[in-house]
This record gives C-alpha cells, sequence and structure tokens, in this order.
C-alpha cells in the first residue's frame, strides 16, 4: 500500500523584526500553491522576524497574544494541511524566552510544541544570552505520520535524531536559518542523518541578507534513506513542491534492518 506525502518548504528571506512584511512575503510564496493540497508544509527557524539575537526579546509573542501563531492557523485552515511552523520566539509566563516550534493539523488545532534543544552560540552569534534551552524531544503525530522536530543548531546531535527513530518517528525535519558559510555542512548532516536512521530528512532553511552582511543559505531540501536529495531549491525565495513515499522507507529497513543491528549501549572492555 502507498504511503504517500506531498510536502511544500517554504524558503523565505526575512526581513528583521518586519513581522507584517514577512508574513505578507509568506502569503505570496504560497498562493501559487492554494489548489496543490499538501498534507505538510514546512517552515524555517524564525520566519518572522529574522535571524537576530538581539532584536530577540523585541520580537518575543505570548501565546495567547500571538500573531504568528495565529498566521500559521490561518495558513492550515486555509490548505487543509499540517503545518510545520518552522519556529517563533515564545514569550513564557515567567519572562524567559525559547526557540519554539509549533505544528497545526489540518483542522488548525495545536498538536505539539517543540523548544530548541540546542542554542547556537559561537562564531559571533549569541542565541544562549537570549533564549533558554528547551528540556525535551518532541514529536508531532500527524495524520501522515509522527514527526521528529529539530531546529538548526540541532542537527549537529545525532543523538536527538536517534532518539525519534527509536521512538517510533516516521520523518525527521530540520528547521534553520543556517549560514550561507556552512553549506557543506549543511548538505553533509542532513545526509548522514538521514542515512544513520534510514528515514527521510526534511530540511528546510531561510535565505537572504542578514544584519551584518552574512547571509543564510537557502538550499531546502528532502534527502531520502538512502541519502540521496531528492528535491531541492538553490539560493532563491521560493516554494519546494515534493511527494515522497514512506514506503520506500519501511522497506529499506526491511531489507537492511541497520537500524535493528544497532547496539544500544557500548561499553569498554574490563581490564585483565
Amino acid at each position: 500500500m502507498e504511503k504517500k506525502v506531498k510536502i511544500l518548504i517554504v524558503q523565505n528571506g526575512a526581513l528583521i523584526g518586519q513581522k507584517q512584511a514577512n508574513f505578507n512575503k509568506i502569503v505570496e510564496l504560497l498562493v501559487p500553491y492554494v489548489e496543490s493540497h499538501p498534507d505538510l508544509i514546512v517552515f524555517p527557524e524564525v520566519w518572522n522576524v529574522g535571524w537576530d539575537c538581539p532584536s530577540f526579546p523585541d520580537a518575543a509573542e505570548e501565546m495567547q497574544h500571538s500573531q504568528t501563531l495565529h498566521f500559521l492557523r490561518n495558513i492550515a485552515l486555509s490548505f487543509r494541511a499540517n503545518v510545520l511552523g518552522g519556529s517563533y520566539i515564545r514569550k513564557l509566563d515567567n519572562g524567559e524566552l525559547r526557540n519554539t516550534s509549533p505544528v497545526y493539523n489540518r483542522e488548525g488545532k495545536l498538536i505539539a510544541m517543540y523548544d530548541k534543544m540546542h542554542l547556537y552560540s559561537h562564531c559571533d552569534a549569541c542565541e544562549g544570552d537570549y533564549v533558554e534551552k528547551g528540556k525535551n524531544v518532541v514529536i508531532a503525530t500527524t495524520d501522515v505520520g509522527k514527526i521528529g522536530l529539530t531546529i538548526c543548531y540541532d542537527l549537529r546531535f545525532p543523538e536527538i535524531f536517534r532518539k525519534y527513530t527509536y521512538s517510533g518517528a516516521d520523518l525527521l525535519v530540520n528547521m534553520g536559518a543556517w549560514a550561507a558559510s556552512k553549506k557543506n555542512q549543511w548538505t553533509t548532516l542532513q545526509k548522514a542523518r538521514a542515512i544513520e536512521n534510514q528515514s527521510f530528512m526534511i530540511a528546510v532553511s531561510q535565505t537572504g541578507f542578514l544584519k551584518d552582511g552574512t547571509h543564510n543559505l537557502g538550499c531546502s531540501m528532502v534527502v531520502d534513506p538512502r541519502g540521496e536529495i531528492v528535491a531541492s531549491l538553490g539560493e532563491n525565495e521560493g516554494v519546494l513542491e515534493v511527494e515522497i513515499d514512506l514506503n520506500d522507507m519501511y522497506e529499506l529497513r526491511k531489507s537492511i534492518p541497520t537500524l535493528s543491528d544497532t547496539c544500544r549501549e557500548y561499553k569498554f572492555s574490563e581490564e585483565e
């Protein structure tokens, strides 16, 4: 039996701190696909305000008054699709901030929220100065399967992806604002996560210039369980439409049962 999933990956170049302009751009990008009947629509990290850590406190939104959540819910309802909302800066009741990925189902219900666990605070980035780490992995259970959620820098930590796979995830997703200077790492690590978990990997990144003159990579892609790139975007804004068949993944896992061959606990030999 086929288990096909139609995916729209949205790749935008966010204007720093300009939510309404970024909302308008997303609508513009998605309009040509209103009749495409996707199962999933996937956004990049902080697509609504752009990657600029010092501006995160001003960009933060409380859940009950969130323009971004309202926008994503409307996208889910308009397309009758599950929406993996990239991430936005969420303000908790105690004033702390999180880099949070919300997930909506086709009925516009918020079904999962994942807080980024690994914060990027290297090479002049300072995410950890403004945002608190998430504490838990999160699988979003949708009508097309279970989806393991990660954000950007999480990609460099294979343990989180293996945890998802052993917990029954059907798809792995990484939603980033990845630097263009690290294109090789982006592509290599996305392929590695797909191969080692025998899973489809959905990878989406912002594109466009940043305040300091650098720019985001773009190059959003879908990688199959063998590490082959099924479809990809370049550096321009756009939407990637791709259909995958999860049965390809299930059949690979049966024919080459790498996951069941894996030793769950490695120990050093006792000294004689």
